[in-house]
């Protein structure tokens, strides 16, 4: 059984039954044999099921935005948000995933030569509670449309958002088993990656657990995507408009109560600009409203889970016991739930806990670099790679991005991921890439044919 806490008051909320080894086998098979049909099917007759699905999501977006406010916290309004992001990942890859996957001829020594895009199998997607849609969709969207199965093992303090979402896939009355919810207990799922019917794996969590992963996918033989952690910096060079860096970084550091990978966690500012930039942070994050995340004035949410929280606390605690400084924040609040509130540290040097680990929760890490060098430096003294920022004149941030060790960059602007652009990290944020064109590439099979005769 997975028990399920409400982490706005630390109470249960209800208990879900997770599958026995048995129902794991008939889902797996029943994943494969809806592939043998699914395979075969048109592009456009996979678009038509996304395209239902993305309806039904826009349709209901209050009620499916529900059971992320109840189960992990996220405040009502990201969660809506989240909802129709979710949806327009389905409409994207409805309609470019034929474009993305088109033939291609290749000039060789036959008299036709060429690489098709063929699907897999039933690819299995191990998901994580901070964005329980979004997740799925990511996943989802791209292996449907090449013409995969989806096996979906959602996190366990999320089953009803997992429920939720297969639920969409029934209401449209689409081929039965494409999509399916795989609620597993975390020891059962090795033995669903190493099951024979299962070809691929997409993994989106912690480094620890993904290593765990891609060490049984490839094992089996089963090439796998991972999504990993972060450390991102957030670079604010002199020329930088500073106003714009500070409501995004404040942005990306708070939203979903900083429990986002990508969002920016190391706040590496020039030292002419250090004071100046600190207090716009520190303006736009004492604004920020903690609270209950079913109501609309709230910003901030709860922590997902009490151990997250406890050792999001220890990394602050330890850091500024280490030297740096606490301007906001920095301390549980007395009351029910697992909040936690804004918090701005400055003054921290790059060999602190709070900028070495990943801080999964709303704190603002300030570190002051004398110029663009050691701030480029500092930013990729990490063992992450996942995403970063740098804000400064636009040619020069183009320029500069190159020297960024991250699979993603963006200058002048807040990171995000979006279904037309490919998202991913290097080191230890994982490997592979979703989203975008590359993403829908990760488990087809890149099949080679060559048609005779053979040509001089």
């Amino acid at each position: 059984m997975f028990t399920v806490t409400n982490p706005s008051t630390g109470k249960t909320l209800y208990q879900k039954p997770s599958l026995a080894s048995v129902e794991m086998e008939q889902h797996i098979e029943a994943s494969y044999q809806a592939w043998l049909k699914w395979r075969t099917s048109s592009f456009s007759q996979r678009a038509d099921v996304l395209i239902q699905v993305a309806r039904l999501m826009r349709e209901n977006v209050k009620m499916l935005a529900a059971p992320m406010t109840e189960e992990m916290g996220k405040p009502i309004k990201e969660a809506r948000a989240e909802v129709i992001k979710a949806a327009w990942c389905a409409e994207h890859y409805a309609e470019h995933a034929e474009a993305y996957l088109t033939t291609q001829t290749l000039s060789s020594d036959a008299a036709h030569s060429y690489v098709q895009h063929m699907p897999l199998g039933p690819v299995l997607g191990v998901l994580p509670w901070n964005a329980p849609f979004w997740l799925a969709f990511r996943f989802c969207a791209p292996a449907l449309m090449a013409g995969n199965t989806c096996l979906m093992k959602h996190d366990p303090h999320v089953p009803g958002c997992a429920e939720a979402i297969t639920s969409l896939f029934q209401q449209a009355g689409i081929p039965e088993h494409i999509m399916q919810n795989l609620p597993l207990q975390t020891p059962d799922v090795e033995a669903a990656i190493r099951h024979p019917r299962v070809r691929a794996v997409s993994f989106t969590g912690s480094g620890k657990a993904g290593a765990i992963v891609a060490s049984i996918a490839a094992s089996e033989i089963k090439p796998s995507v991972l999504e990993l952690g972060g450390s991102d910096p957030a670079i604010v060079l002199a020329d930088a408009d500073q106003e714009s860096a500070a409501d995004a970084i404040a942005l990306s550091r708070m939203i979903n109560a900083g429990q986002s990978c990508i969002a920016a966690k190391r706040i590496i500012v020039e030292a002419s600009i250090y004071d100046s930039f600190i207090e716009k942070l520190k303006l736009r994050l004492e604004k920020l409203q903690m609270g209950d995340p079913k109501e609309e004035a709230t910003d901030i949410g709860p922590i997902a889970r009490q151990d997250l929280r406890d050792n999001l606390d220890q990394q602050v605690q330890q850091t500024i016991a280490s030297g740096a400084r606490c301007l906001l924040g920095g301390k549980i609040p007395e009351r029910d739930g697992f909040f936690y509130p804004p918090t701005l540290l400055v003054d921290a040097r790059n060999e602190m806990r709070a900028c070495q680990e990943e801080t999964f929760g709303p704190i603002a890490v300030v570190i002051k670099a004398e110029n663009a060098d050691q701030a480029l430096a500092i930013a990729n003294d990490t063992e992450y790679g996942l995403a970063a920022s740098i804000w400064t004149e636009t040619k020069r941030g183009e320029m500069l991005a190159p020297n960024i060790m991250a699979g993603q960059v963006v200058v002048n602007g807040i990171v995000k991921t979006d279904p037309r652009l490919p998202s991913g990290g290097i080191k230890s944020s994982g490997f592979g890439r979703e989203l975008g064109p590359h993403g829908i590439m990760a488990f087809v099979n890149v099949q080679q044919v060559w048609v005779g005769p053979k040509t001089d």
